[in-house]
């Protein structure tokens, strides 16, 4: 493997940046999210931007990690490390169990994987379970609140997560699955494992998912089932990964940067202008700019990392 060096400069570059801004900008929620945006489009960029699979329900990983990080909290006493390795468990579980749709492709595919998140969601939030999720009621986590510690926890994921990009955009493996999103039967006739390399994207990306998932329950403590399987985080991290450019380090990291900072500059105070000036750019990327703004340089002959 011969690593481009532009990869790891600018994935050591973007976690050093949010390890040291909570000592210079103390809106930490905001930051907080930044990094769980940007670990998320990465994750998603595992699988859709190797392999071309796109989950619309992806946020079932999501939920199914903040939801066994808060079972084992609650119900099992765990401490907030130990609760991490349950809630990337919960969401590795899920995904084999889900395994099935990846006999699915394109649309349908799509579209399954949203229909799995929400029955995931119908049974974390049943009033029957009550006594294990709390059901619709929402979960209280307060005895393990700790909102630096969890900041940095979750700075640690992001870097793991552009580790395994970078690894992927320089290893065979990761070669292996772009061959297999551009032509599945050209790829098998290869030599290529078609089913096992997909089957290893699809779980590598439930797992950053479910570690999201578990440090997002871990630093806001207290959430619901609409929170933990909100459908507009799989969009914000679809739409993220597709307006800068998938299967690029770089290219998630500028949708996060761009879409999510024009979000909370004028969408929550004008969210009338937030959803005009939002769906302008997306229909005009998708018009004019089909495989992202990265596709800019690229067209200039400038290796993106």
């Amino acid at each position: 493997m011969k690593l481009r060096v532009g990869d790891a400069v600018l994935a050591a570059a973007v976690v050093a940046l949010m390890a040291v801004l909570p000592s210079v900008y103390s809106n930490e929620l905001l930051l907080f999210n930044f990094v769980m945006f940007l670990t998320l489009s990465q994750g998603l960029n595992i699988l859709y931007g190797f392999t071309g699979y796109l989950p619309f329900g992806y946020v079932g990983f999501f939920g199914a990690g903040a939801y066994g990080f808060a079972i084992a909290v609650m119900n099992y006493g765990a401490g907030p490390l130990p609760a991490m390795l349950i809630a990337a468990a919960a969401a590795v579980i899920l995904a084999l169990v889900l395994m099935p749709l990846l006999r699915l492709s394109g649309a349908y595919f799509a579209i399954a994987s949203l229909a799995a998140a929400q029955a995931v969601y119908q049974v974390i939030s049943n009033p029957a379970l009550e006594q294990v999720t709390k059901g619709p009621y929402g979960v209280s986590l307060t005895g393990v609140f700790a909102p630096r510690l969890s900041y940095y926890v979750a700075v640690g994921i992001m870097a793991g997560t552009f580790a395994l990009v970078v690894w992927l955009r320089n290893s065979r493996f990761g070669l292996a699955l772009q061959a297999i999103r551009e032509d599945t039967v050209s790829a098998g006739m290869a030599g290529v494992s078609v089913v096992r390399f997909r089957t290893v994207a699809w779980l590598l990306s439930a797992l950053v998912a479910g570690l999201v998932g578990g440090v997002f329950a871990w630093h806001i403590s207290v959430f619901y089932p609409d929170t933990a399987f909100d459908v507009g985080i799989s969009i914000f991290a679809t739409v993220f990964t597709l307006f800068g450019g998938a299967t690029t380090l770089t290219g998630p990291l500028l949708g996060v940067a761009i879409l999510y900072g024009v979000y909370n500059a004028i969408g929550i105070t004008v969210p009338q202008y937030f959803q005009l000036i939002y769906g302008t750019l997306i229909v005009g990327l998708v018009m004019f700019l089909p495989n992202g703004l990265v596709s800019l340089l690229t067209r200039r002959g400038i290796r993106v990392p």
